[in-house]
């Protein structure tokens, strides 16, 4: 390791190891997310509407996962991280080897899903507990910042493919360019497990309650709940917007999403040390002050502007959205400060998922209804909304005495 990195992990663990796996995913991620959204409006034929349904489902694993992660509770953290990455494979082949129909793929996509949300808190408390102390934000920004940079190969990678499969035969519209996509994606989830597997089990098994409530984590519960409402509806329906209402194409949406994930890259590691530095409520404040400007130009740039300006406006949003959304990380940060324990960090950062995801699951079905009733304006009023009762949650917070080393 070099000598930044020696400055914020622990000495003597297996920090690189788990930062490769880390990397490996984010490149299949990248592959897997970049035509995502395409595949669902193109192959299998998903409208706004059902899109919101098989969001539904999608995120039925993260509402389930203090259950998911309670049944595993004689493995370690390391072991967990393991299984997780594994069930993401298992999607992912799923998804290359079969059908697509509607409900082949919606499965595999759960699976995919299950994969992912298992690995999301365990790599949350994972960075937290490899840092040195008061190095947290800076230790979830590193390992934000190797993610992003896996996917930004990947989306750009799907970004050069599908401006390359016209000149080679392959046809918009044509399910071979997509599965040729999922066939790197399940390779480079092979190699991640492959990494993940050759780690050595640290710590012993931590005991994970099914549902973990203490009244001091009370605001951070309500944090989740305004963060996953508003958080779906710009991960469920702003690419549908720019795929269906301004017609962009997989490389167009592979390229923005390389954009988003080439600033969280360079601004993880920022917003990182700007967490440890200036507090997490700052950030909080300032995160969701940013995104009610964004709300109100995704939802109504088209009646201010011609379309043409009004789809650059939309694509700009959707690049501050992703930039604005790495300040989540200040809530795990806030986490840590009142943990009085690595277990009682990590079970509170799995029920938060699962308070987030509760949430989630119904403005994904809710979200589709609003569009197809009441128009994108209506819908993304009401994430603005939720960004500002997130922002006058977020200042009544106050920093406690004492914070887990």
């Amino acid at each position: 390791m070099n000598t930044k990195t020696t400055a914020i992990y622990k000495n003597g663990i297996g920090v690189k190891t788990f930062l490769m796996a880390i990397l490996f995913s984010g490149l299949a991620y990248g592959f897997y997310r970049g035509i995502q959204d395409n595949y669902l409006a193109e192959i299998v034929k998903i409208t706004e509407f059902e899109r919101g349904i098989v969001e539904f489902f999608r995120e039925i694993p993260g509402l389930m996962l203090v259950f998911i992660l309670a049944a595993m509770y004689r493995f370690s953290e390391t072991k967990v991280f393991k299984i997780g990455t594994a069930v993401m494979l298992a999607g992912s082949v799923g998804l290359l080897l079969l059908d697509s129909s509607k409900a082949m793929v919606i499965l595999c996509m759960v699976i995919f899903s299950s994969g992912e949300h298992i690995v999301m808190p365990i790599k949350s408390s994972m960075s937290l507990s490899l840092a040195k102390a008061s190095k947290g934000g800076a230790s979830l920004g590193v390992t934000s910042s190797i993610n992003h940079g896996g996917n930004i190969i990947g989306y750009l990678a799907v970004t050069g493919l599908f401006l390359l499969f016209p000149h080679i035969g392959i046809q918009k519209g044509s399910v071979t360019g997509f599965k040729f996509v999922f066939l790197i994606t399940t390779v480079l989830l092979i190699l991640s497990t492959l990494i993940a597997f050759a780690m050595q089990d640290r710590g012993v098994a931590v005991r994970r309650s099914r549902i973990y409530f203490n009244k001091k984590f009370t605001k951070y519960y309500m944090l989740e709940v305004f963060y996953g409402a508003r958080k779906q509806i710009f991960l469920t329906f702003a690419p549908y917007v720019l795929i269906l209402f301004y017609g962009a194409d997989t490389s167009v949406i592979a390229f923005l999403l390389a954009i988003c994930a080439g600033f969280g890259m360079v601004l993880s590691p920022l917003i990182g040390r700007l967490v440890d530095h200036l507090g997490y409520r700052t950030i909080m404040i300032a995160d969701t002050l940013i995104l009610i400007v964004v709300c109100f130009f995704y939802g109504f740039a088209h009646r201010l502007f011609p379309k043409d300006i009004a789809f650059i406006i939309v694509c700009i949003n959707f690049v501050l959205d992703s930039i604005i959304s790495l300040a989540s990380m200040a809530t795990n940060v806030y986490v840590q400060d009142l943990s009085s324990s690595p277990e009682e960090l990590t079970a509170t950062i799995t029920t938060g998922i699962s308070v987030n995801h509760l949430i989630s699951v119904m403005i994904a079905l809710l979200g589709g209804l609003i569009w197809q009733k009441l128009g994108i304006e209506v819908l993304f009023t009401l994430s603005a909304l939720l960004g500002l009762a997130n922002t006058l949650f977020a200042m009544t917070i106050k920093k406690p005495e004492k914070k887990l080393q």
